[in-house]
């Protein structure tokens, strides 16, 4: 994701550790603007089997008309449906399995939508909500930073709009259940434009139906998407599409949707479409929605990872790198983020690590070790440190993005990057790759029709090294994921032997191997008790660490984050 201010990022998910306030209008309340966190009881009691989304886009007014059904099971006794919808776009009509409820049966008075039940339901009986909602939805300032309705123009002055809603959530423009884990099995959606426009979004496109008055419906159909990556798009849009033959043996159709007038440019970024796939298939596995699509989407915002329709608004930026860091870093989470999405938002370094990695691999899978090395080393100069990257307990969205609630911020972008480059260089590449898989696909084997997307944490990650490896890797993964600080490695010389010592934050244990260069003769410190001397010539040259594969505390780097606080 390119997500909201702490979640920064180079131009974009750079911006650094600022912190947006709630702005945009109409004003939200604070249960809107918060996901995640503790589940509520009564949500908890829910299997949320499919959502049928039907929404009319009303640009002149900058109004949102929606009718959502929504079909659960009860995991225990239900009472009543809690479901979260922004208060601005309030329901006027409930209905429970066809039967309308009369108005004082329902109530969304901060956010949280309350149905009264006309009867309880038995744990595995199903009931269906049909929701009639509408009104002024919230407006982002700057999306995707911050989230709602991106209303704009394009450049001849037609109408151009977006939904952006990873940081506070899919209550700001559906009925939904506003955490990680409660995503849909599958959505339907249907999408009501004024004559001329186009509606691309999620998942395969079941048809197009025109209207007596010349206004179109968009209708679409996604298995089990993110939450958050259900997206509306709204544009004079034109098409350009084709078909990847993957590597699995199956076809996957490719869609680029941009604005008239961009044909040249959009043609160069579509041509990545084909070799960035073919590096995930190579690398990681099968492309998790093959049988719906690889969908891009133009977009008045930088960017964000709607499932299948990822947002793409980087302005077809040129880079040294030679590909397109966005397009690339939106795609990367189809893989982590929509097929592996992370069962609480104190987990979310497996999207933004995993999506931030994928960059300087990719470099190396195209251009070899100094691509990787050059990419590498631009993040590293980004990690903050300021916090742990995960607390091991139920957090909000904002307690993981902004730095002032206690969160990480960017570092589970660049500290998850440079960790993830670091347990690589130490179980090796295979073991990686196989690590990455069982977390991606929950198999070894995958292939296309033998896996659906899933949720992982953070105790299931390291429990797939120790499967991959025989190993516990625990020291590892508690002192980069679960302290601020980076361990230190200490040198000391005296005539004729170099002693290394680590030491880690609160006394920890880190048997990391380092590899030492001498006189240009390379030699591995397996390091086993974080700590090991080498004899070494008096007047050899020493270079610790040559490859830079471990990350580790640098003295130089703080001087220049340091220095570069002090020039703003």
């Amino acid at each position: 994701m390119i997500s909201r201010p702490a979640m920064a990022f180079a131009a974009l998910f750079l911006a650094g550790a600022t912190n947006l306030p709630n702005k945009g209008e109409p004003a939200i309340s604070d249960q809107t603007q918060r996901s995640g966190g503790p589940i509520d009881p009564d949500q908890a009691r829910l299997q949320f089997d499919h959502a049928d989304l039907r929404f009319e886009v009303l640009p002149e007014t900058e109004e949102l008309r929606g009718l959502a059904t929504l079909r659960f099971t009860a995991k225990a006794p239900l009472s009543r449906l809690v479901i979260d919808l922004d208060r601005n776009i309030a329901p006027t009509a409930v209905a429970i399995d066809g039967s309308q409820l009369p108005a004082t049966s329902f109530a969304d008075p901060d956010g949280r939508l309350t149905i009264t039940l006309p009867r309880i339901f038995a744990t595995g009986e199903s009931v269906t909500a049909a929701i009639t909602y509408g009104g002024t939805p919230h407006v982002a300032v700057r999306a995707p930073w911050d989230d709602g309705m991106v209303w704009s123009k394009t450049p001849d002055g037609r109408t151009w709009f977006a939904t952006t809603a990873e940081g506070y959530g899919c209550d700001l423009f559906w009925p939904c259940l506003d955490f990680p884990t409660g995503e849909p099995k599958s959505v339907t959606l249907h999408i009501t434009v004024p004559k001329g426009l186009k509606a691309p979004s999620n998942g395969k496109l079941l048809g197009i139906d025109t209207l007596p008055d010349g206004r179109t419906t968009w209708n679409w159909s996604a298995r089990q998407p993110n939450t958050y990556g259900i997206a509306l798009n709204v544009g004079p849009y034109e098409e350009m599409s084709g078909i990847y033959k993957s590597r699995f043996g199956n076809e996957i159709p490719m869609f680029y949707w941009y604005l008239p007038g961009e044909e040249e440019k959009a043609r160069a970024l579509f041509a990545e479409f084909a070799p960035t796939l073919d590096f995930f298939e190579s690398e990681i596995g099968p492309y998790p929605f093959g049988d719906e699509k690889l969908g891009v989407v133009e977009t008045p915002h930088k960017g964000m990872e709607h499932q299948t329709i990822n947002a793409y608004g980087n302005d077809y930026a040129k880079a040294p790198e030679g590909f397109d860091w966005l397009f690339q870093h939106e795609f990367a989470h189809e893989y982590f983020g929509n097929q592996l999405t992370a069962a609480d938002w104190d987990d979310y370094w497996l999207h933004e690590g995993y999506g931030t990695y994928m960059q300087p691999w990719y470099g190396q899978w195209r251009e070899g070790n100094a691509r990787y090395a050059t990419m590498l080393d631009d993040e590293r100069n980004k990690i903050a440190n300021l916090r742990p990257v995960i607390s091991d307990r139920v957090r909000t969205e904002e307690e993981v993005y902004e730095t002032d609630k206690g969160g990480p911020g960017q570092d589970i972008y660049y500290k998850g990057s440079w960790m993830l480059h670091t347990l690589r260089g130490l179980i090796g590449d295979d073991a990686f790759r196989k690590v990455t898989r069982l977390a991606v696909y929950g198999r070894l084997d995958p292939k296309p029709g033998n896996f659906a997307p899933r949720y992982g944490s953070t105790p299931e990650y390291e429990g797939f090294v120790k499967q991959v490896t025989g190993k516990d890797y625990g020291w590892f993964f508690d002192v980069y994921l679960r302290r601020a600080a980076l361990p230190e490695l200490v040198e000391t010389r005296t005539d004729d032997v170099l002693t290394l010592t680590w030491k880690a934050p609160d006394g920890l244990p880190f048997p990391m191997p380092v590899e030492v260069q001498v006189d240009g003769k390379l030699a591995r410190l397996a390091m086993a008790g974080g700590r090991e001397s080498l004899a070494v010539p008096r007047a050899a040259h020493v270079v610790i660490d040559p490859n830079a594969r471990v990350l580790k505390r640098s003295r130089a780097i703080e001087a220049y984050r340091a220095w570069q606080a002090r020039k703003k």
